[in-house]
């Protein structure tokens, strides 16, 4: 039930509609109400359909998030040698990733609430962590924190941390073990090879 409850805190960041916004536990507040909202309404997402998922990620989120940064901070330093066709490809499958991991957490989605917890940051910061927590009748408050990067008179949303545990680091580990082993082409082919497998299990 407890990772249940991770994946669908997470997933939370995966889907919704965006604000432009001055202050960013407004933009937070609104984007995470609107995620709920959606996902309560719509009986696709709840059963876990990744096309309906992937199409209000790409429609209504993606404009407003920084994927490319949130993937080079989590291939880390091999980045930077990576050809621009790589990059493509592991922003390819990292995203397909995220989504399929996440895409079963919808159906746990019913009277969830958002509660923000104060702002520690400067109101002219141009990048900034915002904390919030879920909380569940009956069940313990989880920890949802957001690390977010002014653009003009927008945020944009590069990494998020569920109970204590940041997306991009834990994500950084894997695939630094998976560099390490085949380089830059050995974690797209192992990428594409997970998602591939988790597509084949949802269809059988």
């Amino acid at each position: 039930m407890k990772l249940k409850l991770i994946s669908l805190v997470s997933g939370l960041f995966l889907a919704g509609a965006v604000w432009a916004q001055t202050v960013p536990n407004d933009f937070v507040e609104k984007l995470s109400n609107e995620v709920l909202t959606e996902v309560r309404n719509d009986a696709q997402m709840k059963q876990g359909d990744i096309g309906r998922i992937s199409q209000l990620v790409d429609q209504k989120l993606m404009p407003h998030v920084n994927f490319e940064r949130m993937t080079a901070l989590t291939v880390g330093r091999p980045w930077r040698q990576a050809t621009p066709a790589q990059k493509e490809a592991i922003m390819k499958e990292f995203r397909t990733l995220l989504i399929r991991t996440y895409a079963n957490a919808f159906a746990t989605v019913k009277d969830q609430k958002i509660q923000m917890r104060p702002f520690r940051g400067e109101a002219d910061q141009k990048d900034v962590v915002v904390r919030s927590q879920v909380v569940q009748p009956g069940g313990d408050p989880i920890q949802l924190d957001y690390r977010l990067e002014k653009h003009g008179d927008d945020w944009r949303i590069y990494d998020v941390n569920v109970l204590g545990v940041w997306l991009v680091q834990t994500y950084r580990n894997q695939f630094g073990q998976e560099i390490s082993a085949g380089g830059l082409d050995g974690l797209i082919k192992n990428l594409a090879a997970k998602n591939a497998q988790v597509a084949k299990g949802a269809k059988s």
